[in-house]
């Protein structure tokens, strides 16, 4: 059974003014462009993919599983996926579709706006039984049976998990205007070829070592917990901060209800496949220093060394050597309470790295050795700061990140 959401609509639109837009990426060097030659064929093993989601949430007998989608994307995924969850014992409960944007002209936005809200009530007392649900590309948390399952996943906790997977579509305007969700292209290149993008992001979901992805994080998180971490970049990002005793989100790929179980925070909860980074919002009051983005966008404009100090995790300064008055209006309109450090991020998948991906960024920098800095609310980290603005794709290439004084990563490259 397909389960048709008839007010499962998508508000994008609503996201305008508090969230900052998707960066260009904030890069420090470009390396050699990708082939032209010989890409490969423009074809998606979906029984593979769907296999090793379904093994990566070691379903059990009986667990109910959902799945949202976008119509039209990653359909020949779906029935392959569904066979898959029948095939592991546990119960398929269908697809939910999302209304797919953008939309009509003469539509009312306040109606919309209404049918979001109440379309995310009713999914919430509607899918609370669900054990694991996948979003598929195209859906995110402002739609509403998404957001209904992320409310599930922080006030019901227990076994129950979501499975984010994102991709890339350069046919519509899913996930951002140029269509590649989650590609950070550096400057000077143009955006890979579909037929690139999906044979990185499909040999990341099927070959990525989970074992030793995952011991490389445990032990730079062991090494972090207590440490005085500080991260440098040769374009002047000199930052300083502790994690204390906030909650360190690891994307490792374990879907697994015994993982969920043993109490994981709720962005461990919404597991991402391929995995590969790990987040914290470090404890404000320590955030000391600056952060230079050699290349970004500001307020839907280009900025060139974007410099970001902050004083006890709060926003001091702001300069730039071009483009300064856009930086400074996107901040203007953000609340006092979100002029914050948001986040630092770092991605472990060597199967992301950006030595795989010369030109772009893959994935929201969950590569080995990139660098993801934040800023504004990141109550969902377990963070203090609050107000609707945020910015969490701004990344950096050749840090070195020493915890303690230790250096673990020496200008983009681990050295431990």
């Amino acid at each position: 059974m397909r389960l048709v959401s008839t007010k499962g609509m998508a508000m994008r639109f609503l996201t305008t003014g508090f969230i900052a837009l998707w960066t260009v990426a904030s890069l420090v060097h470009a390396p050699v462009a990708h082939a032209q030659s010989g890409l490969p064929q423009h074809t998606i093993d979906y029984k593979a993919v769907a296999q090793r989601i379904v093994d990566q949430l070691q379903l059990e007998p009986g667990e109910k599983v959902l799945s949202v989608a976008q119509p039209g994307m990653f359909e020949d995924f779906v029935p392959h996926f569904r066979y898959a969850v029948m095939q592991a014992g546990a119960i398929d409960m269908g697809v939910i579709d999302i209304l797919d944007p953008p939309y009509p002209i003469d539509w009312d936005q306040d109606v919309i706006r209404s049918g979001f809200s109440e379309s995310r009530d009713a999914y919430v007392k509607m899918l609370e039984d669900i054990d694991a649900s996948v979003m598929m590309p195209g859906a995110n948390p402002t739609l509403p049976a998404y957001k209904a399952l992320q409310i599930l996943l922080q006030e019901k906790a227990g076994p129950r998990r979501t499975i984010h997977f994102h991709w890339t579509d350069a046919y519509s305007p899913s996930g951002n205007v140029t269509g590649l969700t989650g590609v950070n292209v550096l400057p000077g290149f143009p955006p890979p070829p579909m037929q690139v993008i999906d044979a990185v992001y499909q040999k990341a979901i099927l070959e990525t070592d989970l074992v030793a992805l995952d011991e490389h994080q445990d032990r730079f998180i062991a090494a972090m917990r207590d440490a005085d971490i500080r991260i440098t970049s040769p374009a002047g990002t000199d930052i300083r901060f502790r994690a204390e005793g906030r909650d360190i989100i690891q994307q490792n790929g374990d879907a697994s209800a015994k993982r969920m179980r043993k109490g994981a925070p709720f962005l461990d909860r919404e597991v991402e496949i391929p995995g590969g980074v790990i987040r914290v919002a470090p404890l404000e009051s320590t955030v000391q220093g600056q952060v230079v983005y050699p290349y970004s966008a500001w307020n839907e404009h280009s900025v060139t060394n974007a410099t970001i100090t902050y004083t006890n995790g709060k926003i001091t300064g702001v300069t730039a050597d071009v483009g300064e008055e856009h930086v400074q209006a996107e901040l203007d309109a953000a609340p006092e309470s979100a002029k914050y450090f948001r986040e630092f991020g770092l991605g472990f998948n060597p199967l992301l790295s950006p030595e795989v991906t010369p030109g772009w960024v893959a994935y929201y920098g969950y590569g080995k050795g990139v660098v993801r800095l934040g800023i504004g609310n990141n109550g969902e980290l377990g963070g203090a700061v609050s107000g609707r603005f945020f910015r969490w794709r701004d990344l950096l290439l050749d840090c070195t990140i020493t915890l303690d004084g230790e250096v673990w990563l020496k200008d983009g490259t681990f050295v431990q």
